[in-house]
């Protein structure tokens, strides 16, 4: 499968957005394919083609929200992209790649956070499982859309999810445990 097909039938290629939404995702399937290939070669068992294809497809609904800063027009809160994405990805028949766009935000969503926070999603878990759900979760930390060439910091991703709660913050720092840097 080619991710880029599956942008180009969503994004206008050429645009503002798809330009973004293509730096974006190449750097964080960069960075996740990276990471997975010194998991393999350390004798663990990862799927090396899915984390590259899913980690192209993890910001797919983006189109779908409000947040004009980043050239996206629609009318879902933009904490919503994942379920939308989920809901395109779901669609197209591939469930697993629509279970990465759903569990990549923040270091996942959970419902206590739903609830506490509350986020106008379905009140459920959404929480990588996966290693590969996990590895683009972390990879998607390091890279905003607002500068997609700019690979942040630890401490820069970090501070970026602090205003999310201690529990986000607990959860991105098991996966930095896990896959740092």
């Amino acid at each position: 499968m080619n991710p880029l097909n599956i942008i180009d039938k969503y994004y206008l290629p050429g645009s503002e957005l798809h330009s973004l939404l293509v730096v974006h995702s190449q750097n964080v399937a960069h960075l996740a394919c990276r990471l997975a290939q010194r998991l393999v070669d350390g004798g663990e068992t990862v799927d090396l083609d899915f984390v590259h294809e899913a980690a192209m497809l993890h910001d797919i609904g983006i189109f779908l929200t409000d947040a004009p800063g980043i050239h996206c027009h629609g009318t879902h809160p933009y904490i919503c992209h994942g379920i939308l994405g989920r809901e395109l990805l779901d669609a197209l028949r591939l469930p697993r790649h629509a279970l990465v766009c759903e569990r990549h935000t923040g270091a996942g969503i959970s419902r206590d956070d739903i609830i506490a926070q509350h986020l106008p999603l379905p009140l459920r878990d959404m929480l990588p499982v996966s290693i590969e759900e996990q590895l683009i979760c972390y990879a998607d930390k390091f890279f905003s859309k607002t500068r997609p060439d700019e690979q942040k910091s630890l401490e820069h991703a970090r501070r970026s999810l602090e205003r999310f709660g201690d529990a986000t913050l607990a959860r991105f720092d098991a996966l930095n445990s896990r896959f740092g840097l």
